[in-house]
């Protein structure tokens, strides 16, 4: 069965610098080889894909990338050069890869301009956002330039973890938890409602949000997110729609990107339903064997499997 993977990452030699922090958290031997990885396009990862079975790679800069960057002029410049290069290598595997734009949301204007320049005229296929601008969310009114331009080309926003702002209290002495194990799941879903109780997917509604590592948890918890939502003080904010999971199944899509586990897939698929769940590795930081065994292996109708595998990424990226 065609497989596209659609969170898989890279970095080049000019932006490596910017996961060292994220570097620090990972075993040495670990993130060197993952390092390299990264850097590879065609002697281990096309290789792999081969031999895996995995047809298409909708490529990524890894996090935390342009989003750490605290020059803006700088922040723009690398981020049209990350888009440029990637659009680059796209171009000579046009079958094998296609890419999420990095934007510099230090300038949110020049970021909706560079997503428009990205998708029209170097045919990537949406924004992937490796969390905060330097403490600043996706709801905040100065972002919405990016969310209208997002809507009007008709792509989707990737949002992927990267360290918190700051380290929670309840983390401290216990720095384990910090990164892709626990804390980043639960800054991205964070993150996540945010923008849905911001209002964000009432003033776009078109717009649609992809979370990766089954939903960074949020399918399930939609029962909780409702009852509770009817049953707390809702600060004045008033939603069009009458639940929060009514935008979860509206305006996201998740992917199984790090999470090789049938049990979430399942309940996934519970929560949300086949059309809202797409394949991804996480490659070089998982293995594309594990990713590629777990959705050979799960316990779907061929009907999902397809979906899951390459029509719902098809139909959402127009590939």
């Amino acid at each position: 069965m065609r497989k596209i993977a659609i969170e898989e990452h890279f970095t080049t030699s000019a932006l490596a610098h910017y996961s060292l922090p994220a570097a620090a958290l990972f075993d040495p031997p670990q993130w060197d080889a993952a390092r390299r990885h990264l850097l590879d396009f065609t002697d281990v990862r096309l290789p792999q894909m081969d031999e895996f079975g995995i047809d298409m790679e909708v490529l990524s800069l890894t996090a935390p990338g342009i989003q750490a960057e605290t020059d803006t002029a700088l922040a723009t410049k690398r981020a049209a050069q990350a888009n440029d290069f990637l659009a680059e290598i796209t171009g000579k595997h046009p079958t094998r890869f296609s890419g999420f734009a990095a934007l510099a949301l230090q300038d949110p204007d020049g970021a909706a301009a560079e997503l428009e320049r990205a998708v029209t005229q170097l045919g990537l296929r949406g924004a992937l956002i490796n969390g905060h601008t330097h403490g600043e969310y996706l709801d905040a009114e100065k972002f919405w330039p990016m969310w209208e331009r997002a809507e009007a080309l008709g792509v989707p926003v990737y949002l992927h973890p990267a360290n918190s702002y700051d380290v929670w209290h309840n983390l401290r002495g216990h720095e384990e938890l910090i990164g892709p194990m626990w804390s980043w799941g639960v800054e991205t879903a964070t993150h996540a409602l945010r923008i849905l109780f911001g209002g964000v997917f009432d003033r776009f509604p078109g717009a649609t949000l992809v979370l990766g590592h089954m939903g960074e948890g949020l399918p399930g918890i939609l029962w909780r997110l409702d009852s509770r939502w009817d049953f707390l003080d809702q600060r004045g904010i008033r939603l069009a729609k009458p639940r929060p999971s009514d935008y979860i199944r509206d305006n996201m899509m998740i992917t199984t990107s790090g999470v090789c586990a049938h049990a979430p897939l399942l309940g996934s698929l519970l929560a949300l339903g086949a059309d809202h769940i797409m394949f991804a590795t996480d490659y070089p930081l998982e293995s594309n064997h594990d990713a590629v065994r777990f959705i050979e292996t799960a316990p779907i109708s061929e009907t999902d499997r397809a979906k899951i595998c390459h029509l719902n990424a098809e139909r959402l990226l127009r590939l």
